[in-house]
């Protein structure tokens, strides 16, 4: 946790390998339902469905889907809590989905926030792909502000990337194949039913 808060200090983002053993990771796919919703673009009124934007799947996580994804909840409780008392961030709850990539989906570059409403502070991506190989593809870019490249992070099992939402646009690119991930988001209110739709 603290070489965490160190790199969002200095850098504003951290990839923390082995956040899940493989059996974790196992546990926790075993929780995804089969019923996938088309992922949406946008905020309440603006939400759109747009296949040149975006071609994923989702499914929010909620409590009661099982043990794995309760645990899951619980880790991310911990960041939450550390990440506030480092930061003062005022992080208030985290909502997030699970993600399906089929072959040959993908997201253009984005942020994780909206004009008018950026009240998702820190964004957090993990990885349930098991023997990822560079040709599956499926990668995240991100970049900063100014829309330089910062780094390019194959989906491996096990993998958590955490990051300033505010801060890194960032894309998925093309997948060869099929791909898992949970999108998450820590924000700085209690709004529960306006869920917003954007996956990694």
């Amino acid at each position: 946790m603290n070489q965490m808060i160190d790199s969002l200090a200095t850098q504003g983002y951290y990839l923390w390998d082995g956040f899940l053993t493989p059996e974790e990771v196992t546990d926790l796919r075993d929780c995804i339902p089969d019923d996938w919703k088309k992922a949406r673009i946008g905020r309440n009124d603006e939400v759109v469905r747009e296949a040149e934007i975006r071609s994923d799947k989702i499914q929010w996580l909620r409590r009661g889907m099982g043990t794995p994804v309760q645990e899951f909840l619980d880790k991310m409780e911990a960041i939450r809590l550390a990440a506030n008392q480092a930061f003062f961030l005022g992080l208030f709850e985290y909502e997030a989905h699970f993600a399906k990539y089929e072959k040959g989906d993908f997201y253009q570059k984005h942020l994780d926030c909206f004009k008018g409403n950026e009240n998702r502070r820190l964004t957090t991506v993990f990885y349930m792909n098991d023997e990822w190989s560079e040709e599956d593809a499926g990668e995240l870019v991100v970049y900063d502000l100014n829309d330089k490249h910062i780094a390019t992070i194959p989906p491996k099992a096990g993998r958590l990337l955490i990051f300033l939402s505010e801060q890194f646009p960032h894309e998925v690119l093309p997948t060869n194949t099929e791909r898992f991930s949970i999108a998450g988001w820590f924000r700085i209110n209690g709004v529960k039913d306006n869920q917003l739709d954007i996956a990694h």
